[in-house]
């Protein structure tokens, strides 16, 4: 009888676990990078375990999905400035409203990767004038360039997700005078610790299809390491005892 969970995942139970990842993002359940992690492992999954696997962690959809929060009183942005010197977010933080990042002769990185995106878009209006405007996103999202650049540069490098995937979208109007706006992904810059959740799709892009078979192996060399140190605990004992024996014959 077959495992119920190798059964063949259909593309509408993919749908349905990405629409679960980003109702838990709403939520505050996961960081941007986990989103973008496992939605694209819920994508090229191929059986139940695999999608299983994912929302494990996370509660039993039930109810419906909650609406995207809105944005605070008045529609105001939030605002990093950087003006003759440095403003850098990184790091946990929360994003429930548009951003806006200006650079005077200075420096502004926004890092979103381990933000909790309370919204189905993250819009950002970034302003650089002889300075530089760096976002640091996962690879996996959408990312929206568009805006003006005079004698300056926009542009975009990140390892964006495959058509047709249901992933984050951030959407940047950049501004240039004499200044850079870019936006990075993950391969581009200096990578963030993996949290716990996020362990097992990292296995799991790192070994292929062999990773169950990788950890099956993994326990097996350790249960055989165990019965070593048992064996030699037990000779030891053997000869202490031995040793007493022949001390007390003497």
């Amino acid at each position: 009888m077959t495992d119920p969970g190798e059964v063949r995942a259909s593309d509408a139970e993919r749908e349905a676990v990405v629409e679960q990842l980003r109702v838990a993002s709403v939520e505050g359940r996961l960081t941007l990078a986990e989103l973008t992690d496992r939605t694209e492992a819920a994508y090229t999954a191929t059986t139940h375990a695999e999608l299983a696997l994912l929302t494990q962690d996370l509660p039993v959809g039930g109810g419906p999905a909650p609406a995207p929060a809105p944005a605070r009183e008045g529609g105001k942005r939030r605002w990093f400035v950087g003006i003759m010197g440095d403003t850098k977010r990184r790091g946990t933080w929360r994003i429930d409203q548009e951003l806006g990042a200006v650079a005077v002769m200075g420096d502004v990185l926004l890092d979103l990767r381990e933000a909790e995106v309370r919204t189905d878009v993250v819009d950002v209006t970034a302003v650089s004038v002889m300075g530089d405007v760096k976002i640091i996103v996962p690879d996996g999202v959408n990312v929206d360039l568009d805006g003006v650049a005079v004698m300056g540069d926009k542009k975009v490098d990140v390892l964006e997700a495959a058509p047709g995937m249901n992933v984050p979208v951030i959407r940047v109007r950049a501004y240039a005078v004499m200044g850079d706006v870019k936006v990075l992904g993950d391969s581009r810059a200096q990578p963030v610790k993996r949290g716990l959740a996020a362990w097992r799709e990292h296995w799991r892009a790192l070994h292929g299809d062999d990773w169950r078979e990788v950890g099956r192996q993994m326990r097996d060399d350790a249960r055989e390491v165990g019965r070593q140190i048992r064996d030699e605990h037990r000779a030891l004992e053997r000869e202490r005892r031995d040793r007493r024996r022949d001390h007390r014959g003497y």
